[in-house]
């Protein structure tokens, strides 16, 4: 099983209907195959609930969605590689317009990344709003914010980038986690996950573990021109999350 790492957007849990609570974790469930791809995650109308600063919120899976985006996602990347016919394509499009019409809350709230945390989903969240939580295999980080915050504070780390002249697909993709941020309400809650990801790490690792504080030294340097002290923090986190991050070139 991959160990992957998600960023959520929850929704106040009154406004996600009936949905029923997500169970389990994928571990054990029957693979599916629909034909073109295979299939671990169940795709059945669900969702994750959990209590934040005295209220309950809710984040649907909405896992069809998810994976449709995804397979679409890849052949507007690479087009050349025959993943799926374009007769397929055009069948998926038009399935996840479908989905989409569904409802108010038909769309995606999941971004995920297997084996490591994108350096860029750290500067929505303050060092502050670091917890450390058990898991069954042991120990998890996750940061959450409320969305207004977070938006503000990616917005400030494109202004930046941009600002210092990185290259446009380095900032594009900062921006790119902006717009979507920005599609949720403002009574939203955001949440970086490490979930299974942190496996990769010892416990003592996680309880020491700055990567958040790190990105954000890294862009208040790079804001008062201090480049140095800038690519120092930003070595410091990169290194951290080399070793998982190559998981992803090993195969």
């Amino acid at each position: 099983m991959i160990d992957t790492t998600y960023f959520r957007a929850y929704l106040p849990a009154d406004r996600v209907g009936v949905l029923p609570p997500f169970r389990g974790d994928g571990t054990g469930l029957p693979v599916v195959q629909d034909g073109t791809f295979i299939w671990t995650e169940p795709t059945s109308h669900d969702a994750l609930f959990t209590t934040w600063e005295g209220s309950q919120y809710a984040c649907p899976r909405n896992a069809r969605i998810r994976m449709l985006e995804a397979v679409l996602a890849f052949t507007r990347m690479y087009p050349s590689l025959p993943v799926v016919t374009e007769d397929r394509r055009l069948e998926f499009v038009g399935e996840l317009a479908a989905l989409r019409r569904a409802g108010p809350i038909a769309r995606s709230y999941i971004l995920s990344s297997a084996w490591h945390v994108p350096l860029r989903w750290f500067s929505a969240f303050a060092p502050s709003e670091r917890e450390l939580y058990d898991t069954p295999d042991g120990s998890s980080i996750r940061y959450r914010a409320s969305i207004g915050e977070a938006v503000d504070r990616v917005h400030w780390a494109s202004t930046v980038l941009a600002s210092a002249g990185f290259a446009e697909h380095v900032v594009e993709r900062v921006i790119d986690l902006e717009r979507w941020l920005m599609e949720f309400s403002a009574d939203s809650m955001v949440e970086l996950d490490y979930a299974t990801v942190a496996r990769v790490f010892s416990t003592s690792d996680l309880v020491l573990d700055e990567s958040v504080d790190d990105v954000r030294n890294s862009l208040l340097a790079l804001e008062r021109g201090d480049a140095d002290a800038s690519r120092g923090h930003y070595e410091s986190v990169a290194s951290r999350w080399f070793p998982a991050q190559s998981f992803t070139f090993s195969n």
